[in-house]
């Protein structure tokens, strides 16, 4: 008998569903993640990268932010949670439905228990939770 042992998701990502349209989620996160002093660094348009290689699939575009601070602190106590840098928000359209996705930076903790970052990765955590609140 194979008993299989994982992660539960909601420990690594926090997902929250919205009536908004996918674009316009998007557009809000581009928008409200500096007003919160989260830089967008890169925004992936998934569904376009995969329709190059003639892939169909519904709209996801992953939107990865960082702030500075946050990443210097964090970075100056293990630099191995540049492993999991920068944090991302998965915006993502199922059936007519979008949802907003974010990667836990608490989640460094589980994998990185010596460095000390729980704290922090909490408070990163809380902030980002705080863009989809806004944003949702």
């Amino acid at each position: 008998m194979s008993t299989e042992v994982g992660i539960p998701v909601d420990s690594i990502a926090f997902t929250m569903q919205t009536e908004k349209s996918f674009e316009e989620v998007c557009s809000a996160l581009e928008e409200t993640s500096p007003q919160n002093n989260f830089r967008v660094l890169a925004i992936h348009d998934v569904q376009e990268t995969l329709k190059e290689k003639g892939f169909d699939r519904e709209p996801i575009r992953i939107i990865e932010v960082c702030n500075a601070g946050f990443a210097h602190k964090a970075l100056n106590q293990d630099a191995h949670v540049s492993l999991f840098m920068p944090c991302k928000f998965v915006v993502a359209e199922n059936n007519g439905k979008v949802s907003v996705t974010l990667g836990r930076p608490s989640m460094i903790n589980m994998v990185l228990p010596e460095s000390g970052l729980g704290d922090l990765a909490q408070e990163v955590e809380d902030k980002l939770i705080g863009i989809m609140k806004q944003v949702l």
